[in-house]
């Protein structure tokens, strides 16, 4: 129960800084992210071992740097579900502006497939991008039922989308979906263990890696963009890139280990927006030294 009323009350402040200045939300963030940081120890250190990986040569001070401004990002995210929740669909465009839409626009009516990786904003693009039309989108259920009915319910306040469980992923209604026109919305850059995954390089690191986009490329013909989401000063800017060209490729593995090249760009695009704070490695190669302790 006292998780619940934790819940409930985050939801509250959540809601009531919607009415805030921006500035006020920034500053609020910034608090609790530095709170954060001081106080989820873990996460801390998932954040510090993932950089460490993937950029043994960076200094260490480095390294704290961007995970340390992760967490103010973070905390920001979360401040923003209010007017996320709650704003209307023309307020929404104005806070999550659209670069590229003409991207979009040209793919009307064939299957696409928007590869969002893991950047603080992208539930924020991910709800703008609902606005413009009908889509199917990976929804990852929450422990804390108050957590999740709240996500789940501002996930779907517009155009009524296709919400695909991340756990047991449901591979036929992905495919209906694309079949259906609509364009899905999918988070690549998951580790869901080994089993139906392939070993690709994430900045050097074999990465356990759902070649799911290379496989619905082929069932379907579906191409494939980018759809990256950048928080900024203002609200949130969604960069959509063209479909990729020569997509897809001559193997399953050399599509998969492509996509990751492209996650990787964006990385280093923002490297202190991306979610470090995920266990990215967390499944490794026979033999490999575990990642995190």
């Amino acid at each position: 129960m006292i998780y619940r009323a934790i819940a409930r009350l985050w939801v509250a402040i959540i809601r009531a800084s919607a009415g805030w200045p921006a500035g006020l939300r920034a500053a609020m963030a910034a608090i609790i992210g530095d709170l954060g940081w001081l106080a989820v120890a873990r996460r801390r250190r998932i954040a510090d071992a993932n950089l460490r990986a993937c950029f043994p040569q960076m200094p260490g001070s480095e390294r704290r740097r961007i995970a340390r401004r992760l967490f103010r990002h973070v905390a920001r995210g979360l401040l923003d579900y209010g007017v996320l929740w709650q704003c209307s669909a023309e307020r929404l465009r104005q806070f999550v502006r659209v670069e590229g839409a003409e991207h979009l626009a040209a793919a009307a009516g064939a299957p696409l497939i928007l590869l969002s990786p893991h950047f603080v904003g992208l539930d924020a693009g991910g709800l703008r991008l609902t606005t413009e039309r009908r889509m199917a989108t990976l929804y990852a259920p929450q422990s804390n039922p108050v957590w999740d009915e709240q996500l789940r319910t501002g996930r779907a306040r517009f155009n009524d989308p296709v919400l695909i469980a991340k756990h047991g992923f449901d591979l036929r209604t992905a495919l209906r979906a694309l079949r259906d026109g609509l364009p899905f919305y999918y988070l690549p850059d998951m580790d869901i263990g080994g089993v139906n995954s392939i070993f690709v390089p994430f900045f050097g690191v074999p990465a356990a890696t759902l070649p799911m986009v290379s496989r619905l490329a082929r069932s379907t013909g579906a191409r494939v963009m980018m759809a990256v989401t950048e928080q900024t000063a203002e609200g949130y800017v969604v960069h959509l890139e063209a479909p990729w060209a020569g997509f897809p490729g001559a193997s399953v593995e050399e599509d998969t280990a492509r996509m990751n090249r492209e996650i990787e760009r964006w990385v280093l695009r923002m490297p202190e927006q991306y979610l470090w704070t995920h266990r990215r490695f967390k499944t490794r190669p026979p033999g490999a030294a575990r990642i995190y302790r």
